[in-house]
């Protein structure tokens, strides 16, 4: 559960980051940035704020941000139905950014969210720099991190079935609750 003061405090800053980056938004973009805790209730520390441009039944396309130091938790998109999961194309837009992913373990850059060490089991550090893509192929198990500054990116995708992804930690909740 997230506080309002919370959810709206992250939006805006997760939008001042979207223009700084130079990217042009309508002002119905503006009103549709939204913010996901996880149900961990430390947004500013597990989290990710959310613009989706589009979502069509084939593909999509996100700009995602992260707050300075802020870590989407490790997750993979695993198959739906007749559909094997979703592929995602990260690209590097402004900031400082770290995935991690399958592979040996190279962490340097980041850190394990404290208390979290069997939370974030992929270790193997691509550094993201603005223009930097990165093809992440369904299944695979992946989580990231801003720096100092913090990160925004696009997501392209094919169909979005978030709601469907599978965490490491199983105190996640993928459903967004805003108290009021």
């Amino acid at each position: 559960m997230i506080t309002k003061e919370d959810f709206k405090y992250v939006c805006e800053k997760s939008l001042e980051m979207i223009m700084a980056a130079g990217i042009h938004l309508t002002e119905e973009d503006k009103k549709n940035v939204t913010a996901v805790d996880f149900g961990l209730n430390r947004i500013k520390e597990e989290g990710v704020q959310i613009l989706t441009l589009f979502d069509t039944d084939r593909m999509a396309a996100k700009i995602l941000v992260l707050l300075p130091h802020q870590t989407e938790p490790e997750h993979w998109h695993p198959p739906v139905a007749d559909d094997p999961g979703k592929e995602e194309v990260i690209r590097g837009i402004w900031g400082d950014l770290v995935f991690y992913i399958p592979g040996e373990d190279t962490l340097k850059e980041g850190f394990i969210v404290n208390g979290k060490e069997d939370c974030y089991t992929m270790r193997n550090e691509v550094v993201i720099a603005p223009g930097d893509q990165l093809v992440l192929p369904p299944g695979t198990k992946h989580w990231f991190q801003a720096g100092e500054r913090g990160a925004v990116m696009y997501s392209f995708s094919t169909k979005v079935t978030d709601l469907m992804d599978q965490f490491t930690d199983p105190d996640i909740v993928r459903d967004t609750i805003i108290e009021y």
